[in-house]
């Protein structure tokens, strides 16, 4: 509408057409259009210095031109303009509002760019809306840091020996501005909950707001409006509850309620990643990086605070929370699921849950030196943490009576022998060397289970029964046991014969035989 004064001024003053098209920086043809228009209503006469208003200029062109736009200016997606502003009503952005549109109506040949403009211009009409409002956060000393994870790039891993992403792990407090920066190579729980603790040692405190993004080591599932529920992930839960701090979640798709802490990664990635092109050495990276926090970073003038960010952690160091007293140790908590064999695999290592819980999802408390297993929040399982690829029993985890089949050595079933009696031990020795071919534990596995059953003197009676009339199996000696021969006296010293060695197994002296009494037994002798 100025330039429209302009146009009336200059006619009024009775300069040429083509002069006054030049200076408005108008083709011909357009300042030929609004000179019909405005010549009309009377409005190129008159006095150069009493131009119209612009109100009068904004109603006479619209009521002349607003209706009269050129075929070339019409939209392409005018026919689904009522179905677009709905859809942006919803809240939907013009990428969607065209894929929708598109698979909806066969007849659609809009474009995308066309979608845009239609988008655009609704959101224009329409002017600000309240959510549209940046409101910026005023944090008070001590009250809040934002953390996030930021990608830099591939980098040398020594520990790997290859190539891997990289990322930087940043903390921001929200009323300073000083930060914690930590190079790192993954974002496993372990890593993000270390990255935290650093931070806090760093800084000599802990925030009392703890705002992350909606990332796996810190929310398990995040809230999409103000009536949803984020949940945590558990490891995180109990390190805030360590620390004393509370956790913010930010919420689904809005980067930008943290943008204290997505500035600080761009800053980072700008200042400092972009003129190092050699980053060969991530131990020299890292020492580079703490200096440059240190020098660079804390003591610029920040664009928003206008102060030095160390300037002004010096006066919100007293706000923070005080470290814990104890020194905090790395948990972690996982899902894991109980296999056939009773055991559940974390870390590597195997430990045994019991065995009514098959084929069930627990949860696993895991520390550097022990390994807690949790059913429906009750605790199942405690063990000590062992090497990869080791296994840790506990024996009452498995079937009372099948758990002994584990044991699968000579040397654990002669000691238990032992634990009964040194002459029930003798015994499973001689069961084991019975047979210098078939390897006898089952036999022995049978024998040593049956004699625990009864008292020792039984079954050290059992046993040397046994021994004189050379039975090495467990039917002999659940025989003996059943008809009570244990109870009766040996018809001869049970002293073994000294020639055994020379002699074929069951030989026996001609008088020995005519001498025993007849048995009534099944067992062979």
């Amino acid at each position: 509408m100025h330039r429209l004064q302009d146009l009336i001024r200059l006619h009024r003053l009775g300069e040429p057409v083509r002069t006054i098209a030049r200076r408005l920086g108008m083709s011909p043809n357009t300042e030929r259009e609004y000179r019909r228009v405005l010549a009309a209503k009377g409005l190129l006469e008159g006095d150069a210095t009493e131009l119209p208003p612009l109100e009068e200029l904004r109603a006479v062109v619209e009521s002349e031109l607003g209706a009269t736009l050129l075929p070339q200016h019409a939209s392409s997606v005018q026919l689904w303009a009522d179905e677009v502003e709905r859809l942006v009503d919803e809240g939907n952005g013009p990428t969607a509002i065209y894929d929708y549109l598109r698979l909806e109506h066969d007849d659609f040949v809009g474009s995308l760019g066309a979608i845009k403009r239609m988008v655009a211009r609704i959101k224009k009409a329409r002017g600000p809306r309240a959510e549209d409002v940046a409101i910026p956060v005023v944090t008070e000393a001590g009250e809040v840091a934002q953390v996030d994870f930021g990608y830099v790039g591939k980098l040398f891993d020594p520990d790997a020996g290859r190539m891997r992403k990289a990322y930087i792990f940043v903390l921001v407090l929200g009323y300073s501005r000083a930060m914690v920066v930590r190079l790192v190579f993954d974002q496993k729980v372990e890593t993000w909950l270390r990255c935290h603790a650093e931070a806090f040692e760093e800084l000599g405190g802990v925030p009392k707001i703890v705002v992350p993004d909606n990332l796996k080591a810190a929310v398990v599932r995040g809230a999409f409006g103000v009536d949803g529920a984020a949940t945590l992930n558990r490891s995180y839960r109990e390190f805030a509850r360590f620390y004393g701090f509370q956790v913010d979640p930010t919420p689904i798709y809005s980067p930008e309620k943290k943008g204290k802490v997505e500035s600080a990664v761009k800053y980072v990635k700008r200042s400092f990643f972009g003129p190092r092109p050699d980053l060969s050495n991530v131990e020299v990276v890292r020492a580079k990086l703490q200096r440059w926090v240190d020098e660079v970073a804390s003591a610029r003038v920040h664009g928003t605070t206008r102060e030095e960010p160390r300037v002004r952690f010096e006066r919100e160091r007293p706000h923070l929370l005080p470290l814990p007293e104890a020194k905090w140790e790395p948990v972690e908590w996982r899902e894991a699921k109980v296999h056939r064999d009773a055991h559940v695999q974390v870390a590597y290592g195997l430990y045994s849950v019991p065995w009514r819980f098959l084929g069930t999802q627990v949860l696993v408390r895991l520390t550097d030196k022990s390994v807690e297993i949790y059913a429906q929040d009750v605790r199942v399982a405690t063990h000590g943490r062992v090497a990869r690829g080791r296994r840790s029993t506990v024996d009452a985890h498995l079937p009372q009576d099948r758990s002994d089949h584990r044991h699968r050595n000579r040397t654990y079933w002669e000691q238990r022998a032992e634990q009964i009696d040194p002459e029930v031990g003798e015994y499973i020795r001689e069961v084991f060397d019975s047979d210098d071919v078939l390897y006898q534990l089952r036999a022995a596995i049978a024998i040593v289970k049956h004699l625990e059953t009864f008292p020792p003197e039984r079954a050290v009676g059992a046993v040397r029964r046994a021994r004189f009339f050379g039975l090495h199996s467990h039917g002999g000696i659940k025989n003996i046991l059943r008809k009570a021969l244990d109870l009766e006296p040996l018809p001869l010293p049970s002293t073994p014969v000294d020639d055994n060695a020379a002699r074929p197994r069951f030989a026996r002296n001609l008088q020995e035989l005519l001498e025993l009494p007849l048995e009534k037994t099944d067992a062979p002798n």
